[in-house]
């Protein structure tokens, strides 16, 4: 199957503006969101910074991403690649453009070292402008160039890969202590944001944070086993029978997207009409899922793993409803689920009035015009 064939390439320069555009006010809508989704299965309070910390990095690479596509379709001979964005399963951009951009990263401080600073790119530009009667195309790629790379090279931003972090949060006894970790990718089959956050207990001889030998492998670990098509269950267990010291008590997954607009996605059911109705009014043909997965370990067990020796195993509560030997059931695995749904109010409205069995389960948050965020179920 080719790929690309669920892949658009925006051209004009316009409709790559508008994107990043649309894309920015999501990303806003979303950190609002944030703030109202504390609850037992969505996000915990202490969690709510973290994931402000990956939607601020995600709106920092849409932001470099915007410079280095600003001029799309007008320099093609200067800038072959045009901005391709997952227009079936996703809406953002493709996996290939954060793969390219930790790229162009590696070699900033070059590219900066040869473009002219900023102040002088405008005084050309003007000059330009007075002298030749024309747009200083040139000088304007270069000047996008130029805030690009200084955006790669300064700003905090979402990577294809974001390394686990820890941190400690307390003690169950002296020799038994609490950590969090968090991390995040860009999954390269559903070209989508996930964000993980994992509460374990650590029971070796010496802190995590501080065992050069055991965090490193930790680290690998975790991103070798962050893709969307693993359950929660899966990645738990594996990471509980390699690390006989190491304690998950809880798994949360964080799936930002997929992002749903008229303009630039393919959709089918009732979101197909919702965003075609409201596409009526610029701005308003957009909604983004948002669903958060919840593994929980129940209590413990003892497994032998010798004549003399044992090892304690997590036992997980499974959600009752899901058939969990079931590999086509996408509910198997965790032991909660929740979907949410973000949209305008226009979109909102729309939905209700079809009032669609499929999205009735559905958390919706409707932002209204003055960027006020409502809640309903």
């Amino acid at each position: 199957m080719d790929l690309t064939l669920d892949h658009r390439v925006l051209e004009e320069a316009h409709e790559t503006r508008r994107y990043f555009a649309k894309f920015e006010r999501i990303i806003t809508h979303l950190q609002g969101v944030a703030d109202s989704v504390v609850s037992e299965n969505t996000a915990l309070f202490s969690e709510i910074p973290i994931l402000k910390q990956y939607l601020e990095a995600l709106s920092g690479t849409f932001t470099a991403l915007s410079y280095k596509y600003l001029l799309a379709g007008r320099v093609s001979d200067k800038m072959p690649n045009l901005l391709s964005i997952d227009r079936q399963d996703s809406g953002f951009p493709i996996y290939q453009e954060l793969l390219e951009m930790a790229n162009d990263a590696m070699q900033a401080e070059n590219h900066l070292r040869s473009l002219p600073v900023m102040r002088d790119l405008k005084v050309a530009m003007v000059n330009h402008i007075l002298r030749e009667q024309t747009a200083p195309v040139n000088l304007q790629f270069a000047a996008s160039e130029r805030q690009y790379y200084e955006q790669l090279n300064t700003a905090t931003l979402f990577w294809a890969r974001n390394d686990p972090r820890l941190a400690w949060t307390g003690n169950v006894t002296e020799a038994r202590r609490k950590y969090r970790i968090h991390w995040a990718v860009y999954d390269s089959l559903q070209n989508i944001p996930l964000i993980y956050v994992m509460d374990l207990e650590d029971s070796g001889k010496r802190p995590l944070a501080k065992d050069e030998r055991r965090w490193p492998r930790v680290q690998g670990h975790l991103t070798a086993q962050s893709s969307a098509g693993l359950k929660l269950l899966t990645i738990a267990r594996g990471f509980d029978h390699d690390f006989a010291d190491l304690h998950p008590k809880r798994l949360r997954r964080f799936y930002v997207g997929p992002m749903y607009s008229h303009t630039f996605t393919q959709q089918s059911g009732p979101l197909r009409e919702v965003l075609a109705q409201a596409g009526q009014k610029p701005g308003e043909d957009w909604a983004l899922a948002w669903t958060t997965e919840t593994l929980v370990a129940s209590g413990t067990e003892q497994e032998s793993t010798g004549f003399f020796s044992s090892v304690e195993r997590q036992i997980y509560d499974l959600d009752p409803f899901a058939a969990a030997g079931d590999d086509t059931n996408e509910a198997a695995g965790h032991t909660h689920r929740q979907r949410s749904l973000i949209l305008p109010q226009r979109p909102y409205q729309v939905l209700e009035e079809l009032n669609a069995p499929g999205l009735a389960n559905i958390r919706k948050y409707a932002v209204s015009p003055s960027g006020k965020i409502l809640s309903y179920k």
